[in-house]
């Protein structure tokens, strides 16, 4: 018993001891607890949060809330302003690697222009010694030295002709046979009359002379085929077109002399090229050889604007230094496909259509800016995208890199705007005296009211509205029309319509409502004019009537029509738009007869044999329809086939082949050219 009192004492005391143990270590820990904080506090930093935060105070969390939020805010402006940095560094590094391309291009682009300069330079070099050469031949004194002169001409390496030869060639060629309508403004005392000058000077050497210029002139004679006459001298040239128009028409009027040129040498305004590689890769710019798709390389061309083939020659200098692949038919690669360029004969400006078979085109900026320093004379450049696999040669988008992306020219005191699809005419000092011509023959008192049918863009009718009352423009062509009447408002003509109507149409609605017209101007298309639109110009019955046809052959089939129907052929002028070719413009003045008035036609047996269809349109027709619009050059025999093909009878002399010889087939491309041209001509539907 006593044991156990013992030892429950014993438990007691040691429970005191630990209560108080307990006491004091909680009274020591509060002491150095005490003694931490003054510590701090002397160094600035209190530890008071701590313990409290020991013992669960609210505002110690408050304040750890607060003390977090503004170290997580501290490290997004940290991070804010390192993104910030990085964008700058990143901003500098793009804008010093802008200007590094961009002095780099620039470098490129003067290095090209000057290579493109030293490759001009090199090859006006080498044109200087080849005439100094051709001086020495001429001087030799022999007695064939003009013929060895022009036999040497014919194996230069690049074809190319002088400008000093070329000058020599036209300077002789031009005299042989000028004959030329002298007209006036006011109608002064030549006006109307025709004269043959220099014609009685020439003597039989000097045509003589001027053949041998002809034949030994141009070196792509052979190749090119764009000019049929070459081998012949200007004035049988002139001479044979005046046989041509005399044959067709002198049953019908009197046919006057033709027209021609003082120096029918570079007339074209218009000038086309198509680019592509020869057998070493070297870029190449001519046209097709006749009946292929074999490329004719030509440097200059007797007949084009000098300045527009110094630009091609620039432009092929160029194509290797910018790395511009040519376009390939075959396999559609490449990028330049053609080059058209169209000049001003007045203005003098230049527009550069560069047509190209993929919308996208590296470069180009500098590429045309290049041009541009080669040539500061251009006013305008264009970029024509033609990516189908089309024979035509301009594409429907276009995209003007330089300039208002269209020219302006003179034409009698008249201007007129010109774009890249334009139809103006390509010989410009011809032009003016074949529009003089028609406007003199009608004899306006300025009282006439004018209706000019086919009016295209307005040419002839602008030029005539100051000698009429009233004049009405009519055509078809929505964008001719619109042309129209941009030209109308930039000549402040007041007194000239025009409407977007079928002509033969119009003239019936006209004739309905009893409304008068007394001259009428047309110039149909080379299919001439359908049988509809005469007969209501027969309703209609002006006065007079001023045909100007580009095609003696459906010339010569309207007029025995209007001759039923109560006209007659005054008299006929033939003139040469187009030398060298086998082309001729043709202007005739027909007049409505009265009731007393009788009219003897001449029918010639020898032409009844031609079928309805053959009397529409020739082969030479045909196939000058395919090179101008697409570019082809086809054969008769092609174009036989394809008559063949839709029924069209061929004359029993022509040669179709016989017996078991091979008749080529005619390519696909050919074949639908062939067919618009016979569409064209109302040969087929």
């Amino acid at each position: 018993m006593i044991q156990k009192n013992e030892i429950e004492s014993a438990r007691n005391d040691r429970r005191v001891h630990e209560k108080a143990a307990k006491k004091s270590d909680k009274k020591m820990d509060i002491k150095l607890q005490r003694l931490d904080n003054e510590n701090m506090k002397y160094a600035g930093k209190s530890k008071s949060a701590e313990v409290k935060g020991k013992y669960g105070s609210k505002d110690v969390n408050a304040r750890k809330n607060e003390n977090r939020s503004k170290d997580e805010e501290a490290r997004k402006n940290e991070n804010r302003s390192k993104d910030v940095n990085v964008r700058k560094n990143e901003n500098r590094n793009k804008d010093v690697n802008a200007r590094k391309n961009e002095n780099r291009s620039k470098d490129v682009s003067e290095r090209q222009i000057q290579n493109s300069r030293m490759d001009i330079s090199e090859r006006q070099n080498q044109n200087e010694v080849k005439a100094r050469n051709n001086r020495k031949i001429k001087n030799e004194g022999t007695e064939n030295s003009s013929e060895k002169k022009f036999n040497s001409i014919k194996i230069k390496e690049n074809g190319k002709v002088s400008r000093k030869e070329s000058k020599e060639y036209w300077t002789d060629h031009k005299t042989e046979y000028n004959l030329e309508y002298n007209v006036k403004d006011k109608g002064g005392k030549n006006s109307g009359k025709y004269t043959d000058k220099n014609t009685k000077r020439k003597s039989v050497a000097s045509d003589n002379k001027g053949k041998k210029y002809a034949e030994g002139t141009c070196p792509y004679r052979r190749d090119c085929g764009s000019c049929k006459i070459y081998e012949k001298s200007y004035k049988e040239h002139l001479i044979e077109k005046q046989k041509l128009v005399t044959e067709l028409l002198s049953g019908y009027c009197p046919v006057k002399p033709i027209v021609g040129m003082e120096d029918p040498a570079h007339y074209r305004n218009k000038v086309h090229v198509v680019f592509d590689r020869d057998q070493r890769g070297n870029a190449i710019s001519g046209v097709y050889e006749e009946g292929t798709h074999r490329v004719v390389p030509i440097e200059s061309c007797l007949i084009h604007n000098q300045k527009a083939d110094e630009i091609i020659a620039s432009i092929r200098g160029l194509l290797k230094s910018f790395k511009i692949k040519t376009y390939d038919e075959d396999t559609g690669y490449g990028l330049l496909r053609h080059v058209l360029i169209r000049t001003g004969y007045h203005s003098k400006e230049i527009m550069v259509v560069l047509v190209i078979g993929s919308p996208i085109f590296p470069s180009k900026n500098n590429f045309v800016k290049a041009i541009r320093q080669l040539h500061p004379e251009i006013s305008t450049i264009i970029v024509n995208v033609n990516d189908k696999n089309t024979s035509m040669i301009l594409g429907e988008k276009e995209h003007i890199i330089y300039g208002k992306g269209f020219i302006e020219d003179t034409l009698c005191e008249k201007v007129f705007r010109i774009s890249p699809k334009s139809f103006y005419q390509v010989n410009p000092t011809q032009t003016e005296k074949l529009y003089r011509l028609a406007i003199d023959m009608a004899e306006l008192k300025g009282k006439e009211t004018i209706l000019d049918a086919y009016c295209g863009i307005g040419t002839i009718g602008l030029i005539a509205s100051d000698k009429a009352s009233k004049l009405i423009g009519v055509e078809l062509n929505k964008d001719a029309v619109a042309d129209a009447r941009v030209n109308a408002k930039r000549n402040e003509t007041s007194n000239i319509q025009f409407y977007l109507k079928d002509a033969g149409e119009f003239m019936a609605q006209l004739a309905e409502q009893n409304e008068t017209v007394d001259v009428v101007f047309m110039d149909p298309p080379r299919a001439g004019s359908d049988e509809k639109f005469l007969n209501s110009l027969a309703i209609l019955k002006p006065a007079k009537v001023v045909y100007i046809s580009c095609n003696p052959v459906t010339l010569q089939r309207d007029i025995e029509y209007l001759v039923k129907k109560g006209y007659k052929a005054e008299k006929a002028v033939p003139v040469d738009m187009f030398p060298w070719t086998n082309h001729v413009e043709t202007v005739v003045l027909l007049s409505k007869l009265k009731s007393s008035d009788k009219i003897e036609v001449e029918i010639r047996l020898d032409e009844m044999d031609l079928t309805q269809a053959e009397s529409k349109a020739t082969y030479a027709e045909i196939k000058e329809y395919v090179l101008e619009n697409t570019g082809l050059k086809v054969s008769q025999l092609y174009i036989a086939q394809v008559k063949r093909k839709h029924g069209i009878t061929e004359r029993a002399n022509f040669n179709v082949g016989e017996g078991k010889s091979k008749i080529p087939q005619v390519p696909l491309e050919k074949e639908e050219a062939i067919e618009n041209a016979l569409r064209y001509y109302k040969m087929i539907l």
